[in-house]
């Protein structure tokens, strides 16, 4: 047989006050804890699949933040990479300027007095800077015909006789050289001693070996600085090769495959592609200078032409103009990155603090409800200990 206990009312209505009361400091209590006023869908379904949406969208953010944050390192490495460049472009100015500065001359006396052949007239063929001039003494020429015979050849006064005038005087601001021994001789000059170089200015131009009475100056420097201009074009590609980051390389490479794609949002409906270039010698158009430069093999290079040395300055020029282009393009698109990197950390944090908005509890709040909920227990079981003073007191009549 079952049995129960009878409480009277107000018993009954006190302890399911305390009930309640113990529920509430349940509920504060587990807020104190977690921090969370919603920690499930069971405590607010809207709050907390709205938050748990601003978490996974402020996730995906962040996960993008990491590639934005590489975009920006590899086009500063690429602008630095560019920046550098132009150091070495201004080097490789400065060279060339040095080498148009060099003053080639060639000067001395012949030997021996001018004496025209006296059976035929005499060729005479030599080269200035390289170009190949043609100078025919008559017969029985005197030395001042012979002199105007060449100087009209080679277009300036750079022939003439010493103070005896009886010899052949060359005074030349240029490389002036003979195509056969028999040339300078004829002239008074010694002959070369040396091994002759064949088609040193293209087929069929061949140089003697230079005279002993002759001293040509400035082209062995002017070979020199060449030398020097072309280690700087191979540092200006070994640099742009360098200029990577991550894998990346944006300014060794032209090809339009070779772009670095940077995502804005995770839908990757926003986002920046920055088309790498190249700015490596070859990319900037700088050929290095050789002994037969240019589209014929003339052997004219080495910067022994002043008109040469003038077309690699242009050149230079060029290829600083394109670094600088290259430099606004990449500043300009470092600009968006970074723009677009706040923005979306500014984001991040705004989502965060919608969903914390949503779930999170003022802790300041559940601290005083918790103070208030012990109070309030406490007036409960007071409450319930008088309800039951009337059944106390029959105890102590059946005493």
């Amino acid at each position: 047989m079952s049995s129960s206990v009878t409480l009277s009312a107000a018993t009954r209505q006190n302890l399911l006050s305390l009930q309640d009361t113990s529920a509430l400091t349940a509920t504060t209590q587990n807020r104190l804890a977690t921090g969370l006023k919603v920690s499930s869908a069971l405590d607010n379904p809207v709050n907390f699949f709205t938050a748990q949406s601003f978490n996974s969208r402020s996730g995906d953010l962040n996960s993008l933040l990491d590639s934005i944050s590489n975009g920006i390192q590899t086009i500063q490495a690429a602008n630095q990479g560019i920046t550098s460049i132009q150091k070495l472009i201004d080097s490789a100015k400065s060279t060339a300027n040095q080498a148009l500065s060099t003053q080639i001359t060639t000067t001395g006396t012949a030997a021996n007095d001018f004496a025209a052949n006296t059976s035929a007239a005499t060729t005479v063929v030599f080269y200035v800077n390289g170009t190949s001039k043609t100078a025919t003494i008559a017969t029985s020429s005197t030395i001042d015909a012979a002199i105007t015979a060449l100087n009209t050849q080679a277009g300036s006064t750079m022939f003439s006789k010493d103070t005896t005038g009886k010899k052949i005087v060359l005074n030349a601001s240029s490389a002036v050289e003979f195509a056969t021994t028999g040339g300078q001789t004829a002239l008074g000059f010694a002959a070369g001693t040396g091994t002759a170089s064949t088609a040193k200015y293209g087929t069929g131009n061949d140089v003697a070996s230079a005279s002993s009475n002759l001293t040509t100056s400035g082209v062995e420097t002017r070979n020199k600085l060449a030398e020097q201009y072309n280690s700087l074009l191979i540092q200006i590609t070994q640099l742009a090769k360098d200029s990577s980051f991550n894998g990346v390389n944006l300014i060794s490479n032209g090809d339009p495959s070779n772009k670095l794609h940077i995502a804005f949002n995770e839908r990757d409906t926003a986002n920046l592609d920055v088309q790498g270039q190249d700015l490596t010698a070859d990319g900037l158009d700088l050929d290095p200078i050789t002994g037969n430069s240019g589209a014929t093999a003339d052997g004219k290079g080495n910067f022994l032409l002043d008109a040469d040395i003038k077309g690699t300055l242009a050149g230079l020029t060029g290829a600083s103009d394109t670094l600088r282009t290259a430099s606004s393009t990449f500043g300009s698109n470092l600009s968006v990155v970074q723009n677009r990197q706040d923005f979306t950390k500014r984001l991040v944090n705004i989502l965060d603090t919608g969903a914390s908005n949503l779930t999170n509890a003022d802790l300041n709040e559940e601290a005083a409800n918790s103070q208030a909920l012990s109070t309030r227990q406490s007036l409960g079981i007071s409450a319930l200990s008088l309800a039951n003073q009337a059944q106390q007191g029959i105890l102590q009549l059946l005493r």
